[in-house]
């Protein structure tokens, strides 16, 4: 079974070197096209941590003044 897997794998890279080999202009072609999408992509998910976070340190903020207001009573 592993040993299938392997073989399998072995094949594949062959394959793909072929494949980059035959289609160099074209692979580089679609990897300068997939570049601006990563970057939108990326910049999505930055935006998103970046706004968890604020929100999350907000949250600890007002539970801090909360408990200090609750201790000064």
């Amino acid at each position: 079974m592993i040993m299938w897997i392997i073989l399998g794998g072995i094949a594949a890279i062959i394959l793909g070197v072929l494949g980059l080999i035959n289609w160099w202009s074209l692979f580089l072609k679609a990897l300068a096209a997939l570049i601006p999408f990563i970057l939108v992509v990326g910049g999505v998910f930055a935006v998103i941590i970046g706004i968890s976070s604020v929100k999350r340190k907000s949250r600890r903020e007002k539970r801090r003044s909360c408990r200090e207001i609750y201790r000064k009573r």
